[in-house]
């Protein structure tokens, strides 16, 4: 009989997880790399990397893809991304229509 995989929550997951719900500025992978290695210096590149794509896949984060980059959002609630053309920063946009009540994209 074959045991369902019950997934742990990691250390690594979960300050990973944290940083982007605590964060409103869409960091590249690289990004979070950095930030985490200052917590858990021990953390590897692969890891985060893994991390990033099992959240992505789990629908717990959210992912922009830019010209040049991917960028992760932990806010998953309905919501739109202004890509800046120049500078390839990521803005939220929370903007519903006045008559009907629905997001703009």
């Amino acid at each position: 009989m074959l045991k369902d995989k019950i997934e742990r929550t990691t250390a690594q997951k979960r300050f990973i997880f944290e940083y982007l719900k605590g964060v409103k500025t869409h960091p590249t992978a690289e990004t979070v790399y950095n930030e985490i290695k200052k917590k858990l210096p021990t953390i590897s590149q692969g890891t985060v990397y893994r991390v990033l794509n099992k959240l992505k896949n789990k629908g717990e984060v959210q992912t922009i893809e830019t010209k040049d980059n991917i960028h992760f959002d932990g806010d998953t609630s309905d919501h739109a991304h202004f890509i800046c053309e120049s500078c390839g920063h990521v803005y939220d946009v929370y903007e519903e229509c006045s008559k009907c009540g629905i997001l703009k994209n």
